[in-house]
């Protein structure tokens, strides 16, 4: 049975047809918005990927939110990790960056107003502009039953969390009308594992580690009941080594993307950013989520066409 007493859920949600959008334009880019979920980025800058380098130069920005989904939802409202300026009014702000969106999608007078009434941006590509919209995604929080995949033709939740190569075999690319992809890779999240290492290598962390079906297995009555057998917190010499492992998996993904970038089409635009940064031992945190930590804000930004 799936999650509310139906079939059970394949990972996959395809929506129904809407009404056809007058045909787009031809100057209109083929968009891949790719999340490193969890790089912080001090993490992406020592890990120095070459290939992902090739977009343009990568800023330091911080994001909106310090989870998952909240952070997503600000992504894909349009709203990139900011630059935190000072003196300006934040209407200025975002103003500018939406203008921004012009040149990512190969469009004219793309505005913060264009968005409205549903201000969600796989809505607007799809019904305004003709996009097909896809997401293939790796952790369960933004499985197909929640929220954030309106506007999307199809929204495929991973069968592993940490393999960004299997959704490149699933990207198709229409010769008649632009696509926008979504890609949440879920290799640079804990435990930082590459897609050839065993599973559990590392102590199972409900939440942290992907899954939430564990999330109340210590509530009594309502109550929150100690458990002797929790995981302990990490001490500094492991912080370490999880640091070392996601510049790893950075390195790693830079082999990925030396296939991605030869298997889009000459008119695509690339974007590739955080979702959120994440702490290793820093004042006493580890993760991302409830912490108010400038690291957990920091990611990395950089977007272009590569030919």
């Amino acid at each position: 049975m799936g999650l509310f007493g139906g079939k059970k859920n394949s990972g996959t949600l395809e929506k129904r047809d809407v009404p056809a959008p007058d045909p787009p334009s031809d100057d209109l880019l083929n968009y891949i918005l790719v999340i490193l979920d969890s790089c912080r980025y001090d993490t992406f800058i020592e890990a120095g990927p070459k290939t992902i380098m090739k977009l343009g130069e990568t800023e330091q920005r911080f994001s909106y939110a310090s989870w998952t989904a909240p952070s997503h939802y600000n992504l894909l409202m349009g709203l990139m990790p900011h630059k935190s300026p000072r003196h300006v009014f934040a209407s200025e702000y975002y103003k500018k960056d939406f203008i921004r969106l012009n040149e990512r999608l190969g469009a004219k007078g793309v505005e913060f107003k264009s968005l409205v009434p549903r201000l969600y941006l796989p809505d607007f590509l799809r019904s305004s502009l003709g996009y097909i919209t896809r997401a293939m995604v790796s952790l369960p929080v933004l499985n197909s039953h929640t929220p954030i995949n309106s506007g999307f033709d199809s929204w495929k939740l991973m069968p592993e969390h940490n393999d960004m190569a299997a959704m490149l075999d699933c990207m198709t690319f229409s010769p008649n009308r632009p696509s926008f992809y979504l890609l949440n890779v879920g290799e640079t999240h804990y435990p930082y594992a590459l897609p050839s290492e065993p599973k559990n290598k590392w102590p199972r962390i409900s939440g942290v580690h992907g899954v939430f079906k564990h999330l109340d297995d210590h509530l009594v009555g309502g109550k929150l009941v100690e458990d002797s057998e929790s995981p302990r917190f990490f001490d500094q010499e492991q912080l370490d080594r999880l640091r070392a492992r996601q510049v790893e998996t950075v390195r790693y993904l830079d082999t990925v993307f030396e296939k991605l970038f030869d298997i889009v089409p000459e008119n695509t635009y690339i974007t590739v950013t955080s979702d959120h940064g994440e702490l290793f031992g820093e004042d006493g945190y580890f993760g991302h989520g409830p912490v108010f930590h400038e690291k957990v804000f920091q990611v990395p930004f950089l977007e272009g066409r590569i030919r």
